[in-house]
């Protein structure tokens, strides 16, 4: 009897433990690359606007709680989730099998195609089109994925950044033939700047490599936070928050698969 006791006041322990470990976010930290306009840029001021940088602050005001943006490039992300500089990763960032093996996910955020770049009357803007042309990417995207699977292997030459500026400052040098990156990104944010007046997009792309819906990222296991995210997330659906955000910035389009 002596030794059931003992079991049971040990399970007890644990579960008083577990009830105070829980974890009470008076503030959440989010990971961001801001070279992805509209979804995450600087202003001239160096505040950060965005799409993403408005559901971020606006899911942080729902749960009250404090917002804090941390800058990264995005290939160091999933590190700097690891090592708990942040908590999430709002930063346009997809939901691949890859990464689900590597942490977890909110609900979705939005979802959005990929899509080549290139000059107006230049290269033809497709796989066959590009061979021995230069594609450039951000390191760390599904388009690195896609690089390396499918044109990599298809004669393509590929070139990978730190950062998306990067690759449109190359583009627009002549270093690169065309560019490989988010179609939305491309279309609202680069052809709309005036270094990008004289670009075209392609058409989608379709790959199991360039899966479209966006979440936020988060560590392996945690699943208090990622109620408190999905709490959020659909709070701002239910107020219509979403909408107004999404209108913001980019009009009647809807952006929101509801997957």
């Amino acid at each position: 009897m002596k030794k059931a006791w003992l079991t049971l006041s040990a399970l007890a322990l644990c579960l008083s433990a577990g009830g105070a470990m829980a974890k009470e976010y008076k503030e959440l930290r989010f990971g961001v690359d801001p070279s992805y306009a509209p979804f995450e840029s600087k202003a001239a001021d160096g505040s950060l606007v965005g799409f993403d940088i408005d559901l971020g602050n606006a899911i942080c005001k729902e749960l009250k709680v404090t917002c804090k943006w941390v800058e990264s490039d995005f290939d160091g992300m999933i590190p700097g989730l690891k090592a708990n500089k942040f908590d999430g990763v709002i930063s346009s960032m997809t939901v691949t099998p890859a990464r689900e093996k590597a942490i977890d996910f909110s609900n979705e955020l939005f979802s959005g195609p990929t899509a080549y770049v290139g000059k107006k009357g230049g290269v033809t803007l497709t796989l066959e089109g590009l061979k021995g042309k230069t594609v450039g990417y951000e390191q760390g995207t599904i388009q690195e994925a896609y690089a390396k699977a499918v044109l990599d292997k298809a004669g393509v030459k590929t070139q990978a950044y730190q950062n998306q500026d990067q690759v449109y400052a190359d583009l627009t040098s002549g270093r690169l033939d065309a560019s490989i990156q988010d179609m939305l990104q491309a279309e609202l944010g680069f052809l709309k700047s005036p270094q990008g007046a004289d670009y075209t997009v392609s058409e989608p792309l379709t790959s199991d490599y360039l899966p479209a819906k966006t979440a936020v990222g988060i560590n392996k296991g945690n699943k208090e936070l990622q109620a408190l995210l999905n709490k959020g997330i659909e709070a701002l659906h239910k107020d219509g928050t979403y909408s107004e955000i999404q209108k913001k910035h980019f009009g009647d389009l809807n952006l929101y698969s509801g997957k």
